[in-house]
């Protein structure tokens, strides 16, 4: 294999003037791109999908994490420093996401996600045969920090561990049974209209001129959870 590539090294820089590679360099960026592809997909997959239930962003965050995980690789083997590769992720993320509202959870995901694969990208261990020493991320903390994100996004996703309730806003019509006397009269009328078992309600705004008042109810909903849309308190403007 050492003579192949050497002979490959020749025939390409002397036709092309284009190093073919390094076998061992090739095989850690193979090693690092699997494991940060595996990583990425059960994070996003099985912890973010089931939950979240949009293609979209399950796309952007493979495809970005994965561009990130080369970017950072490459670069950090050329003259580009770290800090300006992903200073120029920043730029990209910046104009294309400023007029898109992001919700929390998705831009958390989207934040580990990045992390995780610059993480991966800079994991090299290099031997540095002059001063016979080596430098970097060993394969087993390499692993060990990938099983980190993955043991979070489980903890976190878990419903086990963190007992959350649906919530949304109703701009409710009978400002007479706001009274905290008539709560139960309250809960029953909103579970008789919006056919969910409320656990309970907070009354917010409160219109007399038109007979309106906003209420955040709180609910338990397996198919409402992590839903993009449940807190939306008004329409978007279409475009």
């Amino acid at each position: 294999m050492q003579e192949f590539f050497h002979t490959m090294n020749e025939l390409c820089v002397e036709h092309i003037g284009i190093n073919f590679g390094d076998t061992m360099e090739f095989t850690s960026l193979l090693v690092r791109f699997l494991i940060n592809l595996v990583v990425v997909g059960i994070i996003a997959r099985c912890f973010y999908y089931p939950r979240g239930r949009r293609r979209d962003y399950l796309f952007i965050f493979i495809i970005m994490s994965m561009s990130i995980f080369l970017l950072v690789s490459l670069m950090g083997a050329g003259s580009m420093e770290t800090g300006a590769a992903l200073g120029l992720f920043a730029i990209f993320g910046i104009i294309r996401y400023r007029t898109e509202a992001i919700p929390i959870r998705e831009m958390t995901y989207l934040f580990m996600l990045v992390s995780l694969s610059v993480i991966n990208a800079m994991g090299k261990y290099q031997h540095h045969r002059k001063l016979d020493y080596w430098e970097g991320i060993g394969l087993m903390t390499l692993i060990f920090s990938n099983l980190i994100f993955i043991g979070l996004a489980a903890i976190f996703e878990s419903s086990k561990i963190l007992n959350e309730h649906c919530s949304k806003y109703i701009q409710y019509d009978n400002v007479n049974l706001v009274h905290p006397e008539k709560r139960d009269e309250l809960i029953a009328d909103l579970e008789k209209r919006t056919g969910l078992k409320i656990l309970s309600v907070e009354v917010g705004t409160i219109d007399f001129l038109k007979d309106s008042v906003i209420l955040r109810i709180f609910y338990d909903e397996t198919s409402d959870k992590g839903s993009s849309i449940q807190n939306i308190g008004r329409l978007p403007r279409l475009k």
